[in-house]
């Protein structure tokens, strides 16, 4: 294995050996595909553009990021980047690597969240492009299309990933196949509508499903947090560590938008407006003034303290889906100009 650490070492040194123009690049790519974005980006532009797409995609990254959480600690074993300066590796194979903000997270390395979950997630998108690219073309390669994209994206993800030092190359490999294989499993699969009991069920499963091999691992003597351990010690501006790459923040995230999920499916409001259609411009000024809000929500700064921290986490997250889902599609149902019906536009 530690030849397979090696060569990464060597990969991470050429991509920070490369043009200068292109670090810009690499640290656009790595900040877009953060999964926070997911659900404050991606989840309100598909759900304003389509209800069904939208839904799958909050499913499927929630899905994704537990997994992926699930994932790094079963495979404690696999080693972040960190363990290049552990192990002395970088001086051995005289390869500079240079840190940045965004590179130093606390969560383990394998597989991959940001080309995990992000993959998942843009699978129903990709799927949905794909259907109406057939639907008004013969071609095979329009058809596809979105696909390449879809795997060019991936691929230029994870290479943002390598350059940052975040991963190394064959974790961020991992990280795509699980993410479309995911994506291809269950992107025809995901819940409609169900009970409030069902989201209340997944919510708890996910955070107690979690904390229970988390709490099982510990007592077998395995050190979760070594990780933690090992960015505290070598990133280079200890203020660059954010409490939001642990995993429990990520978990938290996800139990939250389980929950805010079935609170807003079962809201009055949604039941009036989810059967009423809505013409492209409603579409078009759903998905700019939900993406707007929550930009705008995630903006907001969070407490010290661990336990407001995670609070208002959760309460910020489980917000989400009643925003996106019910709030802005009430307000734009409300606007003057888009009162009129599909029909009359």
């Amino acid at each position: 294995m530690e030849a397979l650490y090696r060569g990464g070492a060597r990969w991470a040194g050429a991509l920070q050996a490369g043009p200068p123009p292109l670090e810009g690049l690499w640290l656009g790519l790595t900040a877009l595909a953060d999964p926070a974005r997911v659900f404050s980006g991606l989840f309100p532009l598909a759900y304003g553009l389509e209800r069904r797409v939208g839904r799958a995609v909050l499913w499927l990254g929630c899905l994704a990021e537990w997994l992926n959480v699930l994932a790094k600690w079963f495979l404690f074993g696999e080693r972040p980047f960190w363990w290049v300066y552990e192990s002395g590796l970088h001086s051995k194979e005289n390869v500079l690597l240079r840190q940045f903000p965004v590179s130093c997270e606390t969560g383990p390395g394998s597989p991959s969240g940001h080309c995990m979950i992000t993959g998942a997630a843009l699978w129903p998108i990709v799927s949905a492009l794909m259907a109406l690219a057939s639907r008004h073309s013969s071609s095979r390669l329009v058809k596809f299309a979105p696909f390449m994209v879809y795997v060019l994206l991936l691929l230029a993800v994870g290479l943002s990933r390598i350059f940052i030092l975040a991963h190394f190359p064959h974790q961020v490999l991992g990280g795509i196949v699980a993410g479309a294989a995911l994506g291809w499993v269950l992107a025809a699969r995901v819940p409609e509508e169900r009970e409030l009991s069902f989201y209340i069920a997944t919510s708890l499963a996910l955070l107690l499903s979690a904390a229970g091999l988390y709490g099982g691992m510990r007592a077998l003597g395995t050190d979760m947090d070594w990780s933690i351990h090992l960015a505290t010690k070598w990133c280079l501006n200890p203020a660059w560590i954010r409490v939001e790459t642990r995993p429990f923040a990520s978990l938290c995230r996800d139990t939250a938008l389980a929950l805010g999920l079935g609170l807003a499916t079962h809201s009055s409001l949604y039941t009036q407006l989810r059967h009423e259609p809505a013409g492209w411009k409603q579409r078009a000024a759903g998905a700019s003034l939900g993406l707007a809000t929550l930009q705008a929500l995630s903006a907001v700064a969070q407490p010290e303290n661990m336990v407001l921290w995670y609070s208002l986490s959760f309460l910020k997250y489980a917000s989400f889906p009643w925003v996106v889902m019910v709030l802005v599609p009430w307000l734009v149902r409300s606007l003057p100009h888009t009162l009129a019906r599909p029909h009359a536009q």
